[in-house]
């Protein structure tokens, strides 16, 4: 049976994010916009989250934040939702990273009670940029557990809602968690994924969960007054007689026995396709780790290739830099002068004169190439780059087939979580529609029993008699009514001056009928 049900804040009981509307107030909107999906998608952890964004807040003022928090819109549905678990006796409570200022605004719109937040850290009517609170290094889960110790509760008896990477560790403990609006990683792990931004989808979801965890005796053994409000009303025709009105409360009592034999089926294929479902999951998050595991070994493997290139490539630099500072450039400049000057001449026809000058200007090039010597010590340092350079790319090559390596087995994990999560799709699917056919042979259950309750009043009877979940009836209990319908019969023909045997006498004495 429900007896608590636990919401987050933003986005879920208030339609925005808190701390993003804060951000408008400092001009960092779009910093914290940027954190605030990266946490919600998982990417990094919500401490380091809510630290970052609290730090960009410093120096705001704490008035000026209180008259955001006063204009945050409630999410639709959500009045009318905590109002309707209220009056079904439902505990309700707020979990949230978010923060006090802006949840006892909301608290008070909505009549709720028990709120858990962190807090801004204030100083002179300022943020200082720190924050407080049970939900900064905590989790939702340890503050969930803390509330379900002290109600004497059980996590079973609980359904939690949210919609980011922060409210999985609550989702997942809870005997029920539903993903509203939520991103990706929340709908996977959730036993009901609400799309709307309506949270009456919400409440429709749990008043069909308390109304299925209904036990039937419940139903039956209410006060008169009561089970008129509980079962819709009948239209139900009775029999003209006595006797037909027995014969139609046989007929709805096997009818109402089989639909609750009808519906607990239901219900065992819902159980067990949500077992089915939740072990696909976790099988599903321990690959899904694998492949991160696998991906994050890729990246840092590449981050050291890159590291390796970048040296290769800096030692490559550093050699021609020397080079050309050690008078090499100048000596290939000459020595692609002369190559030039003797093709002329060994290709060409020339005049004389015109072949000696060309002559004359190799050799003057041969003396000016002659005068040119490299920096031996250069020479040294260049070939000392050199190795490195050459020891840098065998780390390039190495690295590269460890890095490919890794982002192979990560795609094979990532594979197997594809396969995982369309059985985990299809087995929460199967989930859904038992739930939703026990669901409507529970309402065909009312129903019955509403006519079932027509026939008891006219029988004289308040209380329908228990039933048997196999459908079967004592045969001495049903011989004795249908002696005793006889019975009636024949003092009805004895009335009318019709005969009556000895057998049909002792009948009538049978019952002290007449």
């Amino acid at each position: 049976m429900i007896k608590l049900v636990v919401f987050d804040l933003d986005n879920v009981i208030i339609d925005g994010e808190a701390i993003d509307e804060i951000g408008k107030i400092a001009n960092v909107e779009e910093d914290i916009a940027a954190i605030t999906e990266k946490a919600m998608q998982g990417e990094i952890d919500f401490e380091t989250s809510i630290k970052d964004r609290v730090q960009l807040l410093e120096g705001t003022s704490i008035e000026d934040i209180e008259k955001v928090a006063d204009e945050l819109p409630l999410m639709s549905g959500a009045s009318e939702t905590i109002k309707a678990l209220k009056e079904k006796d439902v505990d309700v409570a707020i979990i949230s990273g978010s923060f006090d200022v802006v949840a006892d605004k909301i608290k008070d719109k909505i009549g709720v009670e028990t709120v858990y937040t962190n807090s801004f850290t204030v100083e002179d009517g300022k943020l200082t940029g720190e924050v407080t609170g049970p939900l900064v290094s905590g989790s939702k889960l340890d503050v969930l557990k803390d509330h379900v110790e002290k109600a004497g509760i059980t996590f079973d008896e609980v359904i939690a809602v949210g919609d980011g990477a922060n409210d999985i560790s609550m989702i997942e403990s809870a005997g029920c968690g539903i993903a509203f609006n939520a991103k990706d990683s929340v709908k996977e792990i959730a036993d009901v994924v609400i799309e709307e931004k309506d949270l009456c989808k919400v409440l429709d979801e749990i008043l069909n969960q308390l109304t299925t965890d209904a036990e039937t005796e419940t139903v039956e053994n209410e006060a008169e007054d009561k089970k008129e409000k509980a079962v819709p009303k009948s239209d139900f025709v009775l029999a003209d007689t006595i006797a037909g009105v027995r014969k139609q409360k046989d007929e709805k009592e096997a009818e109402i026995s089989k639909v609750a034999e009808e519906r607990e089926n239901f219900n065992k294929i819902a159980k067990e396709q949500r077992k089915i479902r939740d072990e696909l999951n976790a099988s599903l998050k321990e690959n899904l780790n694998k492949a991160i595991e696998f991906r994050n070994e890729r990246n840092e493997i590449n981050k050291a290739v890159e590291a390796a290139k970048k040296a290769r490539n800096d030692a490559n630099n550093k050699i021609k830099s020397l080079e050309w500072s050690s008078g090499k450039r100048d000596k290939i400049k000459i020595e692609n002068e002369i190559k030039k000057i003797d093709k002329i001449i060994e290709t060409r026809v020339l005049d004389i004169k015109k072949e000696n000058q060309l002559v004359k200007n190799a050799n003057d090039l041969r003396k000016e190439l002659m005068k040119i010597h490299e920096d031996e010590s250069v020479k040294d340092e260049a070939h000392e780059l050199k190795k490195v350079s050459e020891e840098e790319h065998e780390k390039v090559i190495a690295l590269s087939e460890q890095a490919q390596a890794a982002h192979e087995e990560m795609l094979i994990y990532f594979r197997k979580t594809d396969d995982i999560r369309t059985a985990a799709d299809e087995a929460h699917k199967k989930f859904i529609e038992a739930r939703k056919n026990a669901s409507a042979k529970h309402e065909e259950f009312k129903a019955i029993l509403s006519d079932i309750h027509v026939i008891n009043k006219k029988l004289g009877s308040s209380r329908p008699k228990k039933r048997k979940s196999d459908n079967k009836q004592s045969g001495g209990f049903n011989k004795n009514r249908e002696e005793k319908e006889r019975a009636e019969e024949i003092f009805a023909k004895f009335k009318q001056g019709g005969k009556v045997s000895t057998e049909e006498i002792l009948l009538l004495q049978k019952y002290n009928i007449g």
